[in-house]
């Protein structure tokens, strides 16, 4: 080997070994609380650091701050602690707080519905809130329309142009609307709901309403339909009056249907009868008759079912006008 390769080789030894037998500390541990914002990356060996609480946090007493770089690679025991700040709760938040009166530093108290202030407020480091408690105002509500055709009668004397919060009052229609009653106050936001809208029943073909027509009625107040003789009700006999002044869905009358023949038997009704012993010629809707169809091959009759559906009874494609006697 030649002197100037063994002189570069020998002087990279002594460079690796230089800095490689050295050691040195790592930025320190810290608990909560401590200043971070002072520390390096790399401490030398023997160099101290003094541990300071950051804002917002008060020391512990009788600690101890300064913490030094050992030999090792490791710092010396530090007893510091650090301690948040509180911010005192206001008085009229304390019944909420769960009997605490003080709050740490970084709480944030929320506020909901309230009408003036800030809707939350954060504990400072100087032991102070962002914000102070919002002011609750009285809400009020313009006054609320009444119903067409009709008036509010308010629970309590208004005077002005305004109601407070929470006050109520009734909506009612003149004779002869029906009134809802409907019952309306102010909300937390201010507004007023819309007034309910007044009508009247009408009658259902076929059938009755079983009160007088003109009697005022009011909401959820029920009305009950008939049909006319030999007319069956389809749906709910009674309807109700709902909070927008509309009734619920009406029954309808069904029609009763006549037998569309002249000769044969019929089973109606529990009974074997001759058309013409059908007196008079009515079946309900909804009832069964069971028609007679004549089986030429076999020379004898079958029933075939028909069905009355609102004056409707279909004839069965078999009878072509003759009938046989059933049994």
């Amino acid at each position: 080997m030649s002197p100037t390769l063994a002189l570069l080789l020998l002087s990279q030894v002594a460079f690796y070994t230089t800095v490689t037998s050295k050691k040195v500390c790592g930025r320190p541990p810290v608990s909560d609380g401590i200043d971070e914002t002072i520390l390096k990356r790399v401490y030398e060996i023997g160099e101290e650091v003094s541990l300071t609480c950051g804002q917002g946090y008060l020391p512990s007493t009788a600690t101890t701050s300064r913490i030094t770089c050992t030999d090792t690679g490791g710092w010396t025991q530090s007893n510091l602690a650090c301690s948040p700040k509180m911010c005192p709760i206001p008085r009229a938040l304390q019944p909420l707080a769960m009997g605490r009166t003080e709050a740490p530093f970084k709480s944030v108290l929320n506020f909901t519905y309230v009408m003036l202030g800030a809707n939350e407020s954060s504990c400072l480091h100087n032991g102070t809130w962002s914000n102070p408690p919002p002011v609750c105002k009285a809400v009020n509500c313009p006054l609320a329309l009444p119903p067409r055709d009709g008036r509010i009668v308010h629970d309590k004397p208004i005077t002005g142009s305004t109601t407070m919060y929470g006050q109520g009052w009734t909506y009612e229609c003149n004779p002869p609307k029906a009134p809802s009653y409907e019952r309306g106050s102010c909300r937390a936001d201010g507004t007023v709901p819309d007034p309910p809208v007044c009508s009247i029943p009408t009658n259902i073909p076929n059938g009755v309403i079983t009160f007088a027509v003109m009697r005022p009625h009011g909401y959820k107040e029920k009305v009950k339909y008939a049909c006319n003789e030999h007319y069956v009700l389809d749906g709910q006999a009674e309807i109700q009056c709902q909070n927008t002044g509309n009734w619920s869905s009406k029954p309808v009358c069904r029609a009763p249907c006549t037998v569309g023949i002249k000769r044969g038997r019929i089973f109606y009704n529990a009974k074997k009868i001759w058309i013409a012993d059908l007196k008079p010629n009515r079946v309900l809707h909804g009832e069964h008759v069971a028609f007679y169809c004549l089986n030429r091959a076999d020379k004898c009759g079958y029933p075939v079912v028909s069905t009355c559906n609102d004056g409707s009874l279909p004839i069965p494609e078999c009878f072509e006008g003759e009938f046989l006697p059933a049994g």
